[in-house]
């Protein structure tokens, strides 16, 4: 089976109606509202998902849309409704993708010395920068043997968990954004490393504060990490690709990570000169 025909993990047997009775649930919107959103009617979103009624594959995509649903799922929609899957998943090893990868590359080192990585659905790392090697610097060999996983990576005690001065607040950050992906893409990957990383043991969920150093006013909650004698601060900001028309494309994601102070901008443009 090649990738553009790999069955996606949410079709099952009963039908699009359940399916899309789920994701709307799973919205919090009405049937009603749904159908007001689609220029419809809530009688034939009723029949739609009680099966009394088979969509068209074009409103079948318009309710995806206004429900939000990913890209891989919206093939399973369409699978289930009886149609063809309408968005490919292309490898990104692909020629047909080497613009994106050329493109990706250049936003990473255009990003440097500040650390930047590309990840994909089960935040498995599939490009980064030199800023982002030099945090890991003297992290273990298992940890960073492929497919390298930021989130494994990140949360294992003997990963940079053991850096990370604000551990507590930064684990429940990450735990929090890999629920939300879990409930948007309905992984079972994804719930399996979820349960692996929430079940690390945690020496200090705590916040180590330096006493000699002064509160800083922080705009978002920041990563404060040790790095060879100093502590880093970033606040991280993730990007994703507008109107995706590929699964693989709509998977990935930008992570970048902002120096917080101006202490940590200045100590990373001296590493990385």
């Amino acid at each position: 089976m090649t990738s553009t025909q790999r069955r996606p993990t949410a079709v099952r047997d009963k039908g699009v109606g359940p399916l899309l009775r789920g994701w709307r649930q799973r919205r919090r919107i009405s049937q009603l509202e749904l159908a007001l959103r689609a220029d419809s009617s809530a009688r034939h979103i009723s029949f739609v998902e009680t099966g009394r009624s088979r969509p068209s594959e074009e409103f079948l995509l318009r309710l995806a849309d206004h429900l939000d649903v990913p890209v891989r799922e919206r093939n399973a929609l369409l699978l289930a409704a009886g149609y063809a899957p309408r968005f490919p998943e292309t490898p990104l090893d692909d020629p047909s993708l080497d613009a994106l990868r050329t493109g990706l590359d250049q936003l990473l080192q255009g990003y440097e010395p500040y650390p930047a990585l590309v990840v994909d659905a089960r935040y498995d790392v599939v490009a980064a920068n030199r800023g982002m090697a030099m945090l890991l610097d003297g992290v273990p060999e298992h940890l960073l043997a492929p497919p390298l996983n930021v989130m494994r990576l990140t949360l294992h005690p003997e990963g940079l968990a053991a850096r990370v001065r604000n551990l507590g607040e930064w684990r429940a950050h990450l735990l929090d954004q890999m629920e939300h992906q879990i409930a948007l893409h309905r992984s079972d990957a994804l719930r399996e490393l979820y349960e692996e990383v929430a079940a690390y043991p945690v020496a200090d969920p705590g916040e180590r504060p330096d006493p000699d150093e002064p509160p800083v006013p922080y705009f978002a909650l920041p990563l404060r990490l040790e790095h060879q004698g100093r502590q880093l601060s970033f606040v991280s900001s993730i990007a994703t690709f507008n109107t995706p028309l590929d699964v693989t494309v709509a998977e990935l994601a930008v992570e970048t990570l902002l120096p917080a102070d101006p202490a940590t901008a200045k100590h990373l443009r001296e590493l990385m000169p």
